[in-house]
């Protein structure tokens, strides 16, 4: 389908709307002459058609493939009238919270209900309800007595198994049992809702869809799962399944829980991944292995769907975060990083699966035939950018493959690390008709770009607007190592390679460095080490995130437990909100508003020595005459910073990356 843009009715509505997007109503069922939905797929947040909202994308898959698939996005909670406009679906229904888990979108660090959604028209955060899969599934299941319920989207992926939940500071047991769903899909979800579809609508019963992979479901007695809890796997290839620790020793036992996430992360594999079950009482949640990831071919069959790349026509006000991706393009997903603050790989997998070149050159030139498109693409990446097409050295070792990072404690031997096909394809693209500027805004893993001295040269020259965002995270080894991120000296070779290319393209560019506080490891001592280097060098800060323990990451289990669960050893946590603030507002210490705080961490952490008028001191004292603080988002000085590779002179424009 053409993204020419269509003429528009004096109501708002374009010509050819109702047949353009997905059905949201009976009208827009009735013009494409449909009786009944085959698939009812709820999301908690706005519609917008679009590949980088998670449950369109899989709407639009099933579309596809031949399935009637209706929407209803961010439904009323307080009874199920929304949910019923369309009638009852003849397969099942599918639940989302949306691109983001829904207390995550709610609450900040400290645990603050934030004032934007980013996912709802004109930003308003009254939009969905928090735990939306919980509460969307007991909609349905009130519209729609005996229908299948199916969960998906990233909420329900990281809370398949009984996990730490920051916002309560309680152990919560598995989604699927909170939520009674019949089914559950963790990780991408194509390949396990094409098999649902298909399966159920040859009349397979829900009940007998036990064994698609990517899916959870539960086993409500003693009779259905005692034979596997008696007789676990006791090595990779005896095809039986991994018993974790029950929910209520993980509840009781912090050990328990730290050997549960132990147990689960190495099973994220698609390729060598066991089954796992998980006691909950008298119930248990049976996990197939993980969907098997997309081919080349199939993300290229995906991408080049209708979508139209715009919001629903019936919105009057914009979506913030459809504002931020609209004019990009996605070249590939998964992560091998393996942060463990990050939740992408345990959501989309350690294994990289990219477009093709063709692929990506047919949505550019898509997207040049747009209305509002000025002719710059915002960004063209991913997760991490750089990763695209980068791979194991062959399909036999990455499927026997058990680390959880190919570029950790360093980059594996058999990781290919070649930079030339994204090279190329970003020049290919920046060649189109119509195209004027080409960003690449996602992250960049910089102990990979160091590699390759071409894709450095290429994106200082033609790629970066001024300002590129980098994640060091902090300086500290210790802290470093609990992350599975490099360490300073990767990132500040990457910092000299990129003043290098920019000086030798003509133009004055800098790193936009972010930082993370409260990580467990880290503790005030070394977070004010942070904030002398960074004062030393000449790097003021803008942007210091507050670790959020997230479900199911790795670094959450060390916050839960003080256990680092994959060596099992003591790890220091930071509790407390307002140490966490003070922790921040020492790498603030260039602004004055933050020097308070500032003052207690370190009187707190016995370096009042590090309050004074001298050089070496950090911040001024009480009372210390200082010259007028610039505004923010004006021009600061950089120093030593710009013979490092700079760090931000202005606010960067838009959000960060989720995690």
């Amino acid at each position: 389908m053409s993204l020419v843009p269509l003429r528009t009715r004096r109501d708002g509505r374009r010509a050819g709307d109702l047949h353009a997007f997905l059905p949201t109503t009976r009208e827009e069922m009735d013009a494409r002459g449909w009786n009944e939905l085959d698939v009812l797929i709820v999301s908690g947040d706005a519609y917008v058609d679009h590949p980088a909202f998670g449950p369109v994308l899989i709407a639009r898959f099933l579309e596809g493939r031949g399935f009637r698939v209706g929407i209803v996005a961010q439904p009323s909670w307080t009874r199920p009238d929304d949910v019923l406009r369309m009638g009852r679906p003849r397969l099942f229904a599918g639940i989302s919270a949306g691109n983001l888990d829904s207390m995550l979108n709610k609450l900040t660090a400290q645990k603050k209900v934030r004032s934007v959604d980013q996912y709802s028209p004109g930003g308003a955060n009254d939009r969905r309800p928090n735990r939306a899969t919980i509460v969307y599934a007991n909609l349905v299941r009130q519209a729609f007595p005996g229908l299948p319920i199916v969960l998906g989207g990233i909420e329900a992926s990281l809370r398949r198994i009984a996990h730490y939940d920051y916002w309560s500071d309680s152990v919560r047991r598995s989604i699927l049992l909170d939520a009674k769903a019949d089914l559950l899909v963790f990780g991408m979800g194509e390949r396990p809702a094409w098999e649902i579809a298909t399966r159920l609508s040859k009349g397979e019963p829900v009940s007998a869809l036990s064994d698609v992979r990517g899916t959870a479901h539960v086993r409500s007695a003693p009779a259905k799962w005692q034979s596997v809890a008696d007789d676990p796997s006791r090595y990779v290839r005896d095809g039986k399944a991994v018993v974790l620790p029950s929910y209520e020793e993980v509840a009781a036992s912090k050990e328990r829980y730290a050997l549960a996430a132990r147990l689960f992360q190495y099973e994220t594999n698609a390729h060598n991944g066991r089954p796992l079950l998980q006691l909950h009482g008298r119930e248990a949640v049976y996990f197939n292995p993980p969907a098997l990831p997309l081919e080349e071919r199939e993300m290229d069959e995906l991408y080049d769907l209708p979508f139209q790349r715009r919001a629903h026509f019936s919105y009057a006000e914009p979506i913030p975060a459809f504002e931020t991706v609209k004019h990009s393009i996605v070249t590939m997903r998964g992560c091998f990083g393996g942060c463990t603050f990050c939740s992408i790989t345990e959501h989309e997998g350690r294994i990289i699966q990219s477009r093709s070149e063709a692929s990506v050159l047919r949505e550019v030139r898509a997207l040049s035939r747009m209305e509002g498109f000025s002719g710059v693409i915002t960004d063209v990446g991913g997760p991490t950018a750089n990763m695209y097409k980068m791979t194991c050295k062959d399909d036999e070792t990455e499927a026997a493959c058990r680390r959880l990072s190919c570029v950790h404690p360093g980059i594996c031997e058999n990781l290919v690390t070649d930079h030339d096909p994204l090279v190329g394809l970003l020049k290919k693209v920046r060649e189109q008709p119509g195209i004027k500027r080409v960003f690449v805004a996602s992250g960049i893993r910089y102990d990979l770009a160091e590699r390759s001295p071409a894709f450095v040269a290429e994106l200082a020259a033609h790629h970066t607007g001024g300002q590129l965002s980098v994640a060091p995270e902090h300086t500290d080894p210790d802290v470093l190592m609990r992350m599975k991120k490099p360490g300073i000296e990767s990132y500040e070779r990457f910092a000299q390679a990129f003043c290098r290319a920019s000086e030798q393209a003509g133009k004055d560019q800098y790193l936009v460095p972010y930082f993370i506080v409260g990580h467990p490891g880290s503790t005030m001592k070394d977070t004010i080490a942070l904030a002398l280097y960074l004062k030393q060098n000449g790097m003021r800060p803008r942007q210091v995130q507050e670790f959020i323990p997230t479900p199911m990451a790795i670094a959450t289990a060390m916050y839960h437990t003080g256990i680092d669960p994959l060596t099992m050893q003591p790890v220091p946590v930071v509790k407390e909100l307002r140490e966490k603030r003070m922790m921040k507002a020492l790498l603030f210490f260039w602004d004055e508003e933050h020097w308070p705080l500032a003052r207690e961490a370190l009187r707190k952490a016995g370096r009042a020595d590090l309050i004074g008028k001298s050089a070496r001191c950090l911040i001024p004292p009480e009372h210390a005459q200082v010259a007028r603080r610039p505004a923010r988002g004006a021009s600061m000085p950089s120093g030593l910073a710009a013979k490092r590779g700079g760090t931000q002179r202005e606010r960067p424009k838009g959000p960060r990356p989720t995690r």
